[in-house]
């Protein structure tokens, strides 16, 4: 039987628990919701104080935007299917096969980038419906099945490679994909915030959305309310294969190499912004604004720790402790809406 590897709870305050609520109470409620973003600021603020001729200039936004606009969208292609209660572990394997493949079918095939990128795209739809499938059919844990299509995904990029880099000359269109500039900032930043509106329209606004947070808290409940839990959970793999994909495209248009020893390194930092988005503005539920707050976090600290001259190791001992204090806020956030749950079910049966 398949298991759920993340709930998906809500624990923002109503605006009738804040009203009738003390001062201390208001307060920690409300940094429980916007703590993360406030600590954001205050990180901006003092290494701008601390490092005032390299941090709060515009060459070190772009480099942040530019650096972490792959890590942003692997984010907000994980918490798809973590809306719906499960992981996709492809976004950390998948986007080193379509960022080679992109560019081998361009250089060894001769396709036309479009028809290139059009290729991954529908390919990385296609390995997230068989995640889907895997998942909801055949009742593999997420987890698992997940962590085995990626593999295979990776071991396809090896051999493609035969280990070497996938060199060619690449046309202006392709490189402009990530290489344009708008109002002095790289286009990527503008691809994720355009994605990030798109998402959190459906996922706040349109039935789908409700949906996939009513299965993510409760399959059961949702299908016995007549939901189908199957075609939902399978159509939020497939969105995150798709994103992952557009990932890959750009990650090939920013490196025009392709190469299976770049991508994994991903993995962690994208499952770290979804998991700590799951703890800020609607904390016991991944949204897409506290994905993206989540980030920023490792981006502005990530900086900072680097210019202030930290070694190459600080970067992935940064997100793994990330991670885990990110899994036990979300993990304490949701064993108080359990308690929650309980009492209200008590004051109901009474």
């Amino acid at each position: 039987m398949a298991t759920n590897s993340i709930r998906s709870d809500a624990l923002e305050p109503t605006r009738a628990e804040l009203k009738n609520a003390s001062f201390a109470t208001r307060l920690t409620r409300l940094l429980a919701v916007y703590g993360l973003p406030i600590l954001t600021v205050l990180l901006i603020a003092l290494f701008s104080i601390i490092l005032p001729d390299t941090f709060p200039t515009v060459l070190n936004l772009r480099s942040i935007i530019a650096d972490k606009a792959i890590i942003a969208l692997l984010s907000l292609a994980a918490m798809i299917p973590m809306a719906s209660g499960k992981i996709d572990l492809t976004v950390g394997y998948g986007i080193v096969l379509y960022h080679i493949l992109t560019i081998s079918l361009q250089t060894m095939v001769g396709l036309p980038w479009p028809l290139a990128v059009a290729i991954v795209l529908a390919l990385g739809a296609l390995v997230g419906l068989i995640n889907g499938i895997l998942v909801e059919v055949a009742f593999i844990d997420s987890f698992i099945a997940t962590l085995g299509t990626g593999t295979a995904l990776y071991a396809i990029a090896l051999w493609h490679t035969g280990g070497r880099q996938v060199l060619g000359s690449l046309p202006h269109g392709f490189l402009a994909l990530n290489g344009t500039m708008i109002l002095g900032l790289p286009i990527t930043g503008f691809y994720v915030l355009g994605l990030a509106f798109i998402l959190w329209f459906v996922l706040e606004h349109l039935p789908i959305g409700r949906y996939l947070y009513a299965i993510g808290a409760n399959p059961r409940a949702a299908a016995l309310n007549g939901i189908p839990v199957r075609r939902y959970t399978v159509a939020a793999f497939v969105a995150s294969g798709l994103l992952t994909a557009v990932a890959g495209v750009l990650l090939a248009s920013k490196l025009r190499i392709g190469q299976a020893s770049v991508g994994l390194e991903y993995l962690l930092p994208a499952l770290v912004g979804a998991f700590l988005g799951s703890t800020t503005i609607k904390p016991g539920r991944v949204n897409v604004w506290g994905t993206l707050i989540g980030v920023a976090i490792l981006a502005v600290g990530i900086a900072g720790i680097q210019q202030f001259g930290g070694s190459f190791w600080v970067e992935p001992m940064f997100n793994s402790i990330t991670l885990l204090v990110a899994i036990g806020i979300a993990g304490y956030a949701q064993r108080r809406r359990s308690a929650a749950e309980s009492q209200i079910n008590k004051r109901t049966a009474a």
